[in-house]
């Protein structure tokens, strides 16, 4: 049954059981593209770089909250459904 279920479904499913995880390599990833992307502007201070980088991170790991939140939402209201579905 494991192998039916779709790609999206098993990233939701991972996601659900790894929260912490995946905002935790969402925002280590975030911060790293930035740094990386903020190191080849030529005219800025390190320091305005990494400040730079850390907004940008920031505001990554706030949408990815965001993003978990509304899977757990999902995958409990899907819950409740399918345990009224199978009660009547």
């Amino acid at each position: 049954m494991a192998e039916s279920m779709s790609k999206g479904a098993s990233i939701r499913k991972w996601v659900v059981e790894n929260k912490l995880r995946s905002v935790g390599c969402l925002w280590l990833s975030g911060i790293g593209g930035s740094i990386a992307y903020n190191w080849s502007q030529p005219g800025m201070k390190t320091s305005v770089k990494i400040i730079h980088a850390r907004l940008h991170a920031q505001a990554l790991t706030l949408a990815a909250l965001a993003g978990a939140a509304a899977v757990q939402y999902y995958d409990t209201s899907v819950k409740k459904t399918d345990e009224v579905t199978h009660s009547a």
